[in-house]
């Protein structure tokens, strides 16, 4: 089931953060997620409108949009990952916003290519301000409908 974020979830949903970060991005020290948990929990979590997937009373991953736009973060724990539930939280996303922007690291090739197997494409490509690594920004649009008169 996937319903917006309580506070008292909030503990659990960063746990998912730094271990699902600390896997997926292996070319980068453990020590920098660390060093950033406390920012993350107490800066972004709370200007962001987050979403998680709990299923028998366990978060199994969620997705933070901020500005409603900006997907800052979207992590699903290992053991749950291959089951479509990312897939569910950026569509349910996508029903809800008709823009949606992320910043992906170039060296995270599975997340690289889920984002544009859903639909995603870059837009450019720059250097992290505070990693120093590479990344991709990427976009998606909601299509338009068009309506034909005859």
């Amino acid at each position: 089931m996937i319903k917006q974020l309580e506070k008292f979830e909030i503990e659990e949903a960063m746990d998912i953060w730094l271990k699902t970060n600390i896997t997926a991005h292996s070319f980068i020290p453990k020590e920098y997620w660390i060093k950033n948990y406390n920012i993350v929990k107490e800066e972004y979590f709370p200007i962001a409108t987050t979403f998680i997937y709990k299923e028998d009373n366990i978060i199994k991953g969620f997705i933070s949009i901020i500005d409603n736009s900006f997907i800052g973060a979207l992590f699903v724990l290992e053991e749950y990952q291959g089951q479509g539930i990312g897939k569910k939280l950026l569509n349910h996303c996508k029903s809800l916003y008709s823009i949606l922007e992320l910043a992906v690291y170039v060296d995270n090739i599975p997340s690289v290519n889920f984002y544009k197997h859903c639909g995603f494409i870059i837009k450019e490509e720059k250097e992290h301000e505070d990693s120093g690594f590479m990344e991709y920004i990427m976009t998606w649009k909601k299509p338009t409908s068009r309506l034909c008169c005859i």
